[in-house]
């Protein structure tokens, strides 16, 4: 359990990302105190290395840590304590997911986890993706459950879809990836 009382503790990264570098590493060079946080899975560098059911307070909030796979191996998606609101990094994104064809990707390991560990929350909680590329900041487990062109398939649908995106590599893969192992100071 991560408990403090300060304004800003505590950086968590959802995944060790491929499309971008994290500020992670520069903000604890301008505030010595803060710490970082990433899976345990991720094979990055962090302060506190986080894993399923892990409970990240900040006054009498909290989220819990929920082990969703599949975009990588080691993405996590964030719950509020009383399951309102789901921050799920690029695993659920809205009327979408993750790619999963390179970094550990495996879509039958993301569907499971979306499955199972996010559309098992209540209808009403909201869904915060990492990013979306509509501009969209929010949508509920319901709304994505029920109109997610790739997630309302069958688990061997969304496989065929996802093995077949012929995606073309990030452009900045080769500088994030092994920039964000090392929390995301890396000479570039």
């Amino acid at each position: 359990m991560v408990n403090h009382l300060s304004c800003l503790f505590l950086i968590v990264n959802t995944h060790c990302h491929a499309d971008h570098i994290t500020s992670t590493g520069l903000m604890k060079k301008r505030l010595p105190e803060l710490k970082s946080a990433i899976s345990k899975f991720s094979g990055a560098s962090a302060d506190i290395f986080l894993t399923e059911g892990d409970k990240i307070t900040f006054g009498n909030q909290y989220l819990t840590v929920r082990e969703t796979p599949g975009h990588t191996d080691g993405c996590i998606t964030l719950v509020s304590g009383d399951h309102s609101m789901a921050f799920t990094g690029d695993a659920l994104l809205i009327r979408g997911c993750g790619r999963t064809d390179f970094q550990q990707g495996c879509a039958k390991k993301l569907y499971e986890s979306i499955h199972q560990k996010i559309f098992t929350l209540p209808d009403k909680c909201l869904v915060y993706p990492a990013h979306d590329y509509l501009g969209q900041t929010v949508s509920t487990v319901g709304e994505e459950r029920k109109f997610n062109p790739r997630l309302t398939k069958s688990l061997e649908d969304f496989v065929h879809i996802m093995n077949n995106l012929n995606l073309p590599k990030p452009k900045k893969m080769d500088i994030s990836v092994p920039a964000n192992l090392v929390c995301g100071v890396h000479e570039v």
